[in-house]
């Protein structure tokens, strides 16, 4: 669908889950907490789930599919996908599946600017972080060794996917923070200074339009 509205991961979930039969957002948030997508989505926040699923609502991918009310309980609203969700959500899949995505992360951003810290700050930084990379790997490793027995592997890829891209950060990050401390990458204010001079461009002015 070329006008199909843009991809949301959360929203392809609910989508899916909606797809065997309409549900209420209580009982769309326990699925995908039995189901593991607690670790891939947001749904530990209900109030994340009624966004994404207002936005499917609006977008017309979702419908109010019936109110149940049940003595001593708040009124909940079941909603059930609409054809159009079902065209769009396979749409996401594919789109997700092949586009790597123009969000940048905003690590990469923060890598871009290591230089504005000192060596030592930048690096107690990066080794927070790879403690942290190193729990989640470790709490990775652990969700697959505790996955059922004979479960096949097309439902562990996602776990998968998660363990092989913690190895590449953690493994390029410690060797940028073995290389800070062993001064291999270094630098100072006035060697920044010289590398400005060096390589950025002096005339900066726009010359269009003048």
């Amino acid at each position: 669908m070329a006008d199909a509205p843009k991809p949301s991961a959360l929203g392809l979930i609910v989508l899916w889950q909606l797809y065997e039969k309409p549900l209420h957002a209580y009982a769309i948030q326990k699925l995908l907490e039995a189901e593991g997508k607690s670790r891939v989505v947001n749904v530990r926040s209900r109030a994340s789930l009624y966004q994404a699923i207002e936005r499917l609502v609006r977008l017309g991918l979702v419908e109010v599919a019936e109110t149940v009310r049940v003595a001593g309980y708040p009124d909940r609203t079941v909603y059930a996908i609409t054809d159009g969700g079902r065209d769009v959500a396979r749409e996401w899949l594919r789109a997700m599946l092949r586009d790597p995505g123009d969000e940048f992360p905003d690590f990469i951003a923060a890598v871009s600017l290591l230089f504005a810290l000192t060596p030592e700050d930048a690096r107690d930084q990066l080794e927070q972080r790879e403690r942290r990379l190193a729990a989640e790997l470790a709490e990775t490793e652990g969700a697959m060794a505790e996955a059922p027995q004979g479960l096949p592997r097309l439902f562990l890829l996602e776990e998968e996917y998660r363990k092989a891209l913690l190895e590449a950060q953690l493994a390029w990050l410690r060797g940028v923070i073995e290389d800070l401390r062993e001064g291999r990458l270094d630098w100072s204010e006035a060697w920044l200074r010289q590398i400005a001079e060096a390589f950025l461009p002096t005339d900066t002015d726009d010359k269009e339009g003048s």
